[in-house]
């Protein structure tokens, strides 16, 4: 049919891993007659987790969009992964959102997949209906879940309907907003009895109550002890709802196809259009102004790409949303983030892994378009003189970091083509090489991030390696000032090789070293400091302890002799170098530790554990601050070396609920214990390498 913004529905399934969104959007798709059956994970058969891993392990990995009609709505159902390491995907397809369904396990409640679902809808201020799932299972409780939902998330939570129980199994359900009854095993409607009336009176009382704050007129009438009407109910939920001041709870399963039409209902009714959500925002190129954007068929056309997929028929496909005007095929828009023209040839819908092709797209819907030269994930695409760049999506930094250690030799930089193809649709991914350590660094969301990383590579672009702990780049320093000798004399007929210097080595503050002369006399020739000067800078990059960079030396060429035939810049690089190897080892040499900043985000409860780990990890408290009533930010510094797994030990400890950031800040004197163990280390090294 002909859509317009105003019967568009974008909305997003999100919830903690496991609790059935990609068989919620299976089951939706099947009411609205896009699929003929259900699919199933396990079979790796359904429609939004397509992709060779997400089959392999049984869970989302990556954010999948389809779509279908209900009731003269169009339906945009964007499936967002669950797990923690793939936040980066859930931020991206919220973004393209304007609604957020919640789904939540009857039988567990409340995950903090669910719970980082929520904090980001409510930052973004996104309407919101919670879904438990699974209600029919012999395990699940209604009450006891609808009770944790208002503890978590507030007085907004409004249960919609009431379960109907035979033997402690749910039967049925009332709608309390439609004053009627269904039966799940006959999937009729059923008189709504005395009994069921009385057993849901305290709940209904909630909900209206909840009705009655969104209107004063309503308010006067709920107190008045006056009953709503069915349209009064409406208009206020609906208003409740684009307001974030009403949150429905629904329930149903998605593997038995139960009140699956409700919740399709709810969304049609309840869910705002693009043009009446939240809207974008924007930055003015010229002026650098926040400008907010407005949904309008009649504007401009202006695309906004939230997701970028390798598709390996189809290539590069970037899928967007439409935010104005109305866009057709073979089409010229102009990529204002990255300053270049792209041509837009065929237009298509996603339908999970296929591609429907269509010839337009207007305002408020999400499309795909194959094989764009330079646009990446976040890029806006207007007319050529439009100077409004829509703002970037907000992602997780990678802070957890591998070695990579190809098993084939050659094989790095078919390594390097497919992190950054694997880039494009995953912009959390990071890589570099390490100059110091000359390992390639993978730098991920987390362990599962990586290992997913890892065998797409190896699927994909069929290079196989293996991930280890990088090694930690310490530094050597001196504590002390002292001064050395260092000839070098070497005769083997004809011109021999004579340099000889006498070098004051003491500390200073500053890395880079520090190189001057007080020679007097002329016993060291002005032309050979150069030499010397060079003979100590490449000296410097192994230390005499465990042979790692020496920082913050200052060395001061102050004697010396020479011989006018024999003696020559290397005689006298050489006679530097031996002068640094004595004066080094005997000005009391040290080991530095790279220290790191580690701010940590933690809910009140699991405080005491996460600081008593950050003192195991040798980490030093700096202060704590507190974010909101629940969650406290500790400040801390911490050894890089002990940071290995820290991201899968914070989860453990924390339930998932702990966020951290941590980023080099300085060197420091590693203790006595640590520096043993460093100097043993590295000595073993060199033995295998000899």
């Amino acid at each position: 049919m002909d859509y317009n913004v105003k019967n568009i529905r974008n909305i997003a399934l999100a919830a903690h891993g496991g609790c059935g969104k990609t068989a919620l959007a299976e089951a939706m798709l099947l009411n609205m007659k896009e699929i003929d059956r259900l699919g199933k994970i396990v079979d790796g058969n359904t429609v939004m987790d397509y992709s060779p891993e997400e089959i392999k392990r049984g869970i989302s990995i990556s954010t999948a969009i389809s779509s279908g009609e209900w009731k003269d709505t169009k339906i945009n159902i964007i499936d967002t992964p669950g797990f923690f390491d793939f936040e980066g995907e859930l931020a991206c397809g919220l973004r393209a959102a304007d609604a957020v369904v919640i789904l939540v396990s009857g039988k567990s409640g409340v995950g903090v997949g669910s719970e980082n679902a929520w904090d980001y809808a409510e930052r973004k201020n996104m309407p919101k209906i919670i879904y438990i799932n699974d209600i029919d299972d012999e395990h699940a409780n209604y009450t006891q879940v609808v009770n944790q939902l208002k503890e978590v998330f507030g007085k907004s939570v409004a249960p919609f309907y009431v379960p109907l129980k035979v033997d402690n199994f749910v039967t049925g359900y009332v709608d309390l907003i439609h004053d009627r009854a269904r039966d799940f095993t006959t999937k009729e409607n059923i008189p709504i009895t005395d009994p069921m009336r009385a057993a849901c009176a305290d709940i209904k009382d909630q909900m209206l109550e909840a009705i009655a704050e969104t209107d004063e007129a309503l308010m006067d009438k709920y107190f008045a002890g006056e009953e709503f009407t069915s349209e009064e109910i409406l208009n206020a939920v609906r208003k409740g709802v684009e307001n974030c001041e009403i949150t429905p709870v629904m329930f149903g399963s998605s593997t038995h196809d139960i009140g699956i039409k409700g919740l399709l209902n709810a969304i049609k009714d309840y869910f705002p259009s693009p043009d009446e959500a939240k809207p974008e925002k924007a930055i003015n190129l010229d002026t650098e102004e926040e400008v907010i954007l407005e949904m309008k068929d009649s504007d401009p056309v202006r695309l906004f790409v939230f997701k970028t997929i390798s598709d390996p028929f189809v290539g590069k496909l970037s899928i967007f949303k439409v935010l104005s005007g109305k866009l057709t095929a073979d089409s010229t828009l102009y990529n204002i983030t990255r300053d270049k023209e792209e041509k837009i040839g065929k237009l298509y819908l996603p339908k999970g892994k296929k591609q429907v092709e269509t010839k337009e797209l207007i305002a408020g819907d999400i499309g795909c378009v194959a094989k764009l030269a330079v646009t990446k994930t976040g890029d806006t695409l207007a007319a050529k003189n439009d100077k409004l760049e829509v703002k970037k999506i907000k992602l997780p930094t990678p802070h957890v970091k591998m070695a990579i250690i190809s098993k084939e030799k050659g094989d790095e930089e078919k390594i390097g083509s497919g992190l950054a193809k694997l880039r494009e649709e995953d912009p959390t991914i990071s890589y570099y090489n390490d100059a110091e350590t000359r390992q390639f660094i993978l730098c991920g969301v987390g362990e599962q991030h990586l290992e997913v990383i890892q065998s797409k590579l190896k699927t994909r672009f069929g290079v196989d390696f293996t991930l280890q702990e990088p090694i930690v780049p310490y530094r050597e320093k001196i504590k002390r000032k002292v001064s050395a000798e260092g000839k070098h004399k070497k005769q083997s007929g004809g011109h021999g090789q004579f340099g000889h210097c006498w070098i004051e080595f003491e500390p200073h503050e500053e890395d880079d070293l520090i190189f001057g002369e007080r020679v007097v006399g002329g016993a060291v020739p002005k032309n050979y400091f150069p030499a010397v000067e060079k003979g100590l800078r490449e000296s410097i990059l192994h230390g005499v302890l465990a042979g790692y960079p020496v920082v913050g030396l200052k060395a001061t060429l102050f004697d010396g002799s020479y011989h006018p035939v024999d003696s020559s810049e290397m005689a006298f690089k050489m006679a530097a170098h031996k002068a640094y190897m004595k004066g080094l080892a005997d000005a009391m040499p040290c080991i530095l530790e790279p220290i790191g900043s580690l701010k940590v985000i933690v809910p009140n409860d699991y405080m005491g554990d996460v600081i008593g780990d950050i003192n195991k990890r040798r980490g030093r408290i700096m202060g704590m601050t507190p974010v909101n009533s629940k969650l406290q930010e500790i400040d801390a510094e911490v050894p890089i070396s002990e940071m290995a797994k820290y991201s899968t030990d914070l989860r453990s400890m924390t339930q998932g609920r702990g966020k951290f950031e941590f980023d080099f800040v300085r060197y420091e004197e590693a203790p006595a214990n640590v520096a043993e163990k460093v100097i043993a280390d590295s000595k073993f090294v060199r033995n295998e390498e000899d």
